[in-house]
C-alpha cells in the first residue's frame, strides 16, 4: 500500500514539473498595418527590410533537468524498489532513481532535435524592429525588402 502511494506521489509530481515546462501559445508578435484578409482570423502580413541575419544553433546544451531526467529517475526508483526487502531496498530504490535519472538525461540529450537556424532581424515600415527565428532564409540577404506572413519572414 505505501508502495503506490510512493508511486502515486512521483507520478503527481513529475506532471506538475512537466507542465510547468509547457509554453504558451502567444499569437505572432507582428502587428501589420495592413488589414487581414477577410475571413482569415490570425493571418497577420507586415513588410519590411532585412537589418540583419545571425546563424544560432538550435542544439541545446545539457540543460540540467529535463523530461527524460525525470521519467527516468521514477522508472529507476520503481524498479529498483521491488528489489530486496528493508534498508536493501531503500539502497536499491535510491540507486535505481540515480541510475535512472543519468540515462533518461542522456536518451533526451541524444534525442534533441539540434541544427542550425537563422535570427533574422527587420526593420518594419511602421518602424519597429523585430527578429524572427526559421530554419532557413532561402536567398534572403541583409537589405532584401522582405514579407512577414504569421511569423514567418519571405523575401518579397
Amino acid at each position: 500500500m505505501k508502495t503506490n502511494r510512493i508511486i502515486i506521489a512521483s507520478a503527481l509530481a513529475a506532471s506538475t514539473f512537466l507542465a510547468g515546462c509547457a509554453s504558451p501559445g502567444y499569437p505572432p508578435a507582428a502587428s501589420s498595418p495592413y488589414p487581414a484578409p477577410a475571413g482569415q482570423q490570425g493571418y497577420y502580413t507586415s513588410y519590411g527590410v532585412v537589418d540583419s541575419i545571425q546563424v544560432v544553433n538550435t542544439a541545446g546544451g545539457n540543460s540540467g533537468i529535463n523530461a527524460g531526467t525525470v521519467i527516468g529517475a521514477l522508472a529507476g526508483g520503481i524498479l529498483g524498489n521491488q528489489v530486496g526487502g528493508g534498508t536493501g531496498r531503500a539502497v536499491a530504490t535510491a540507486a535505481g532513481a540515480v541510475g535512472g535519472a543519468v540515462v533518461g538525461n542522456q536518451v533526451e540529450q541524444r534525442n534533441r532535435q539540434g541544427g542550425t537556424a537563422y535570427q533574422i532581424g527587420v526593420r518594419l515600415d511602421n518602424g519597429t524592429y523585430q527578429t524572427f527565428t526559421q530554419e532557413s532564409i532561402g536567398d534572403m540577404n541583409i537589405g532584401n525588402r522582405v514579407r512577414i506572413d504569421n511569423g514567418r519572414v519571405y523575401r518579397y
